[in-house]
């Protein structure tokens, strides 16, 4: 008799956490892994940061050697595209024009960087930063002097600004929003994020919208919606991210923003299950819908999709958190602070070290930390745990941590 066969399409972050994870919960049938990709799973959240700066070697951002694979018995397939699914039959077609067959099926399919779509966002010298290709090719124009034009001031944006501007280039960074970060935090910490990197000498304008990008011999200009212009060496456009869920919604297995999935990240059609930033869930904590794009969730649900699969089912019920390293201030959030009410700041922003708590009337719903990783660690367990606060004492700081707690 055939062993099982669990497929996994997608190679990243929640790929290989399935993987591990169904070996450590005792799965002894085959598994395949299949990624796009000529890279064995890797690690993304560097690529912005510490490898786009030179620091680290390649073979440092892999989450395993290949010995890993042959030990564990998980067959990594590179360099080849899922095309589509045919449910009735359990199988897989490939872009190599080979099929392979299943009993269960993980999606784990990632994003893609979302389009800027104007005229000139396909001239050479305009890059988007998602892979190691990607990052490789990008990191030749970064020398000092050259000027950078960042259109988009989200996470990655920020980051890259960061890091070049350490590296000696003249950085701008031009953001639609009335403020940085206007997706994932509040005013307040978005302000402190706008002060740090004029501070470094970025050059930041929010509300400012790119209609335009034009060539003049090898310089390149950003042409804004307000009639400013920004010339640049290269411009690298960091607006946001799309969940690929094409195979998924061409096969009728229901999607929304990503692949909707259930407490146990099965999807509508059974056996098939979905994780990562591909995916869609309906949060616990929030009784809300939620497509979220982070690592820490990304590992929680290839480890939920994998005691799923083994018999061993564990609903998903996990606080969101986040984080972004920028010059020497580590941000870290817990929650989503989607109709919050109120916040509270503890700590001094000009001592690069506070705590930003958003609360929804006395429920504490969110929190961002600035290097302040005891609010970070107790917050996420204060959201998850729905614990009343003692919000006269969270502006104190000479009041300990621990004591914010009713």
């Amino acid at each position: 008799m055939a062993k099982q066969l669990v497929a996994i399409i997608g190679a990243g972050q929640a790929a290989f956490q399935a993987a591990v994870n169904l070996r450590q919960e005792g799965y002894v049938g085959r598994i395949v892994v299949t990624g796009d990709e000529p890279y064995l799973p890797y690690n993304r959240p560097p690529l912005c940061k510490n490898y786009l700066a030179g620091l680290v070697p390649q073979e440092r951002l892999m989450l395993r050697p290949r010995t890993f694979y042959v030990d564990t018995d998980i067959e990594v397939r590179t360099g080849l595209s899922a095309l589509r699914l045919r449910l009735p039959d359990r199988t897989i077609d490939f872009s190599d024009g080979s099929a392979l067959g299943f009993d269960h099926l993980v999606i784990a399919t990632g994003g893609r960087p979302r389009l800027l779509d104007v005229p000139g966002a396909d001239l050479p010298g305009v890059h988007y930063l998602r892979t190691l290709h990607d990052v490789n090719h990008i990191r030749s124009g970064l020398r000092p002097g050259a000027r950078l034009v960042l259109i988009g001031g989200g996470y990655i944006g920020l980051e890259v600004g960061a890091v070049a501007r350490q590296m000696g280039l003249d950085v701008t960074i031009l953001e639609a929003a009335p403020q940085l970060l206007s997706r994932v935090t509040g005013t307040f910490v978005a302000g402190f994020y706008s002060d740090l990197h004029r501070q470094h000498g970025v050059h930041v304008h929010c509300g400012t919208i790119v209609t335009y990008i034009e060539a003049d011999g090898p310089t390149l200009r950003a042409c804004c919606q307000n009639g400013s212009q920004y010339p640049a060496d290269l411009i690298i456009v960091a607006i946001g991210m799309q969940p690929n869920i094409d195979i998924a919604l061409n096969a009728g297995i229901v999607c929304n923003k990503g692949i909707v999935t259930d407490d146990y990240c099965r999807t509508s059609v059974p056996d098939i299950y979905a994780a990562g930033d591909c995916s869609e869930h309906r949060s616990r904590f929030y009784d809300a819908q939620m497509h979220l794009q982070s690592v820490p969730n990304a590992i929680e649900q290839g480890r939920t999709v994998a005691a799923a699969i083994c018999g061993k089912a564990k609903p998903f019920k996990h606080v969101p958190w986040f984080w972004s390293d920028q010059y020497d201030i580590k941000l870290q959030s817990a929650g989503v602070n989607n109709g919050h009410d109120r916040m509270i700041v503890r700590g001094n922003p000009a001592d690069h070290s506070f705590a930003a708590f958003y609360l929804k009337g006395q429920r504490l719903i969110a929190m961002d930390a600035i290097n302040r990783p005891e609010e970070f660690s107790l917050s996420r367990e204060w959201i998850a745990d729905e614990t009343p606060l003692r919000l006269e004492r969270i502006d104190n700081d000479a009041v300990p941590v621990k004591q914010l707690s009713a």
